[in-house]
């Protein structure tokens, strides 16, 4: 049977620890970087307060973005908004949690398992392009409006981002490396955590950074077509209320969440990765 998993000496996988990849000693920052992206949120705003007010969009369907900011205001005084925000990230951090353990188990088990990876490949193969949207009525069906809905569609997603990268770590391990673990007596437990996990590590680590922002789609787009509790069904209740500017308030939080996920998890890539030449080449830049 053909390995439809391709090692990465077929195959380029995302770049781990950034954005891309760039040889030793060119790593370079932009100066002023942070001012840039204030800058740049301040245009956003400037343009989509305009866009409204000079009558190219209805502000039936398009409010100023000062409105939208003090409709976002107003429900950050509000207990509710805080509980959905809360569910949110419950149905966000537990999907992704269970999803990272799950393929790093199997990863390294069926990666290091030649014979048992090739035996399942199929099925990867067949299960793998099955978008989790399509799991909805089968969630519905499960599980209702409970937060398990949530968590299957969640953990479903994530967990072929994890495991695939997963597995492109495990076999770019250096075949000289293992041999020299092998003659030092290393045993397959020492071998697995002094040479194939350093090496797998960054794969792990872009896996998890891709999957964290997949989570948090799938957690809003749940929530919002199911109904399960979180910032999607306040949106959706916000719609069928006509109340335009709460959703939109609602639509800009769920952005800052995936903000600040976002830079959680490049601050947590950095600090597990701090011996990897990429970051060390970003923070002697």
């Amino acid at each position: 049977m053909t390995d439809t998993t391709a090692s990465p000496a077929h195959h380029t996988p995302a770049a781990p620890a950034g954005g891309g990849t760039r040889p030793r000693g060119t790593a370079r920052t932009v100066p002023g970087t942070p001012l840039l992206g204030a800058l740049g949120i301040v245009a956003f705003l400037a343009l989509w307060e305009a866009v409204p007010r000079l009558g190219v969009v209805s502000d039936r369907y398009l409010p100023p973005a000062s409105e939208v900011l003090v409709a976002l205001a107003e429900r950050a005084t509000t207990p509710a908004f805080w509980t959905a925000v809360g569910d949110t990230l419950a149905g966000w951090a537990l999907g992704l949690a269970i999803a990272f353990v799950a393929a790093v188990v199997l990863g390294f088990t069926l990666g290091a398992l030649p014979r048992v990876r090739a035996f399942t490949n199929s099925t990867v193969d067949f299960l793998r392009p099955i978008p989790s949207v399509a799991l909805i009525p089968l969630a519905v069906l499960m599980y209702g409006t409970d937060i398990r809905s949530t968590l299957l569609l969640v953990v479903y997603a994530c967990f072929w981002l994890i495991y695939i990268q997963v597995l492109y770590g495990v076999a770019d391990v250096d075949p000289v490396a293992e041999q020299t673990a092998r003659s030092y007596g290393l045993g397959r437990l020492a071998r697995v955590r002094h040479v194939v996990w350093p090496t797998t590590l960054p794969y792990l680590m872009t896996g998890l950074r891709l999957a964290a922002a997949v989570a948090l789609i799938l957690s809003i787009t749940a929530q919002l077509i199911i109904g399960s509790p979180g910032i999607g069904r306040e949106i959706a209740v916000a719609q069928s209320s006509g109340a335009v500017a709460s959703v939109y308030a609602l639509i800009v939080a769920t952005g800052g969440l995936g903000v600040l996920i976002n830079t959680g998890v490049r601050a947590l890539e950095r600090r597990v990765l701090r011996w990897h030449t990429s970051v060390r080449g970003e923070t002697t830049a």
